[in-house]
């Protein structure tokens, strides 16, 4: 089959089409609330680390749950859902913030909103793409997805800068808005057959929750994968809770520039997802991604020696474009293969298991980023963590994950 037969689907190219709008979205206003927080309401990083620890705390408290229970009910009503609530909390955001009568913890209180419709839409997402997908078609479907949502990390940041220079934050986070509740239209016009679970009388919710756990952390590559992950997760989390903040205050950029910078990832990060099938079945899935791992370490090395000015651009904007296509990379291959090797009953909360911990650890990670920063400096700050992001790359290159190839069928699904 050829690279671009996914759209032979009709669901999968419906769904496609929603990912695509609301991550635009999405992306525009993620720079925006954080100029909203620096600029507007006066926010230091400690202030940004515990916003973002709001909106990932669903995920600490819920993440196991919602990957049992998504299980137990068929998906594309609660992707739906999740969209909906996520349009109305940044609505109210957007909303507030051109009445004035927003405050730093009514955002943290709405981003919380939208961490927990998002854990639930998130969790049913992943484990929905392969029932509109062949699973040897689902390397190609990831990276098609993949490549949308870094073509719009490319174009979301520079439009939030533009448009909170012409007009103000809060309107760029109502755009988000209204391409969640477009989201939402497009996925309830999804037409798949997808039969409503079994029911079985002995299901048991901490039985359930701990054989998602024992599926991940006894597997031989899934374990390395998870942990590494995990790990990349609390420091990557860490540096870009500061990012904005040290190219906003410390170097002097403006929100254009700053958007500039940011949407370099995504530009890097569509060729990478559209380099990532190819490269994986020339070389094997676990090298390519591990070697992509070890991108982080060195973009953020390249952002904590940044000069102020013209230079610092530069400087940003190159070691976004290797973060990018280090993420590009990775990202949809190791989707693909997690899905892959796990059997449909177990996928939602495998995947559940390693979201949870993942975005769970932003929950630390963010604050705690925030007030070192403020303690002791945003570089030092940042050179921590690219200690932390050389860990996290080390975990899978010495594991059996390295070796990892796609399987030829799917997981047994009894």
């Amino acid at each position: 089959m050829t690279g671009g037969s996914v759209f032979s689907y009709p669901a999968f190219v419906r769904l496609w089409i929603s990912d695509t709008t609301k991550w635009l979205g999405l992306f525009t206003s993620g720079l925006a609330l954080q100029l909203l927080l620096i600029q507007d309401l006066g926010a230091d990083q400690t202030d940004l680390g515990l916003v973002k620890s709001a909106q990932w705390l669903p995920m600490l408290l819920f993440g196991l749950l919602a990957g049992v229970l998504i299980d137990r009910v068929r998906r594309l009503p609660v992707l739906v859902a999740g969209d909906a609530v996520c349009a109305v909390a940044f609505g109210a955001i957007g909303v507030l913030g051109l009445t004035g009568h927003l405050t730093v913890p009514l955002v943290a209180g709405l981003m919380f909103v939208v961490g927990l419709a998002s854990l639930s839409a998130t969790a049913a997402h992943q484990s929905f793409l392969p029932r509109l997908v062949p699973v040897s078609e689902l390397p190609r479907a990831n990276a098609r997805i993949e490549q949308s949502m870094t073509a719009a990390e490319s174009v979301g940041p520079l439009l939030a800068g533009v448009l909170v220079r012409a007009l103000s934050a809060p309107v760029a986070i109502l755009v988000n808005a209204g391409t969640y509740a477009v989201s939402a239209v497009v996925l309830s016009t999804i037409r798949v057959r997808e039969p409503a679970p079994a029911s079985r009388a002995d299901r048991h919710l901490g039985r359930e929750l701990a054989e998602g756990a024992r599926w991940v952390y006894r597997h031989r590559t899934l374990m390395p994968y998870a942990v590494g992950l995990h790990t990349w997760f609390f420091f990557n989390s860490a540096v870009l809770t500061i990012l904005v903040f040290f190219a906003s205050e410390e170097l002097g950029l403006d929100p254009v520039a700053i958007g500039l910078v940011l949407a370099s990832a995504g530009m890097s990060g569509v060729i990478g997802a559209g380099l990532a099938p190819r490269l994986s079945e020339r070389f094997g899935l676990g090298l390519v991604v591990c070697l992509a791992g070890w991108t982080s370490p060195l973009a953020f090395l390249m952002t904590a020696l940044a000069p102020q000015g013209g230079a610092g651009v530069v400087v940003l904007v190159a070691a976004q474009l290797v973060y990018g296509l280090g993420n590009g990379l990775s990202g949809p291959l190791t989707m693909s293969y997690r899905n892959a090797v796990t059997p449909d009953r177990l996928r939602a909360r495998m995947n559940a298991t390693i979201r949870s911990l993942n975005w769970g650890t932003i929950t630390v990670s963010a604050p705690l980023a925030g007030w070192f920063a403020v303690m002791f400096g945003n570089r030092p700050t940042i050179l921590v963590c690219v200690v932390g992001l050389a860990v996290a790359a080390l975990i899978p290159t010495v594991s059996p994950f390295l070796r990892a190839e796609m399987p030829e069928h799917d997981a047994e699904t009894t």
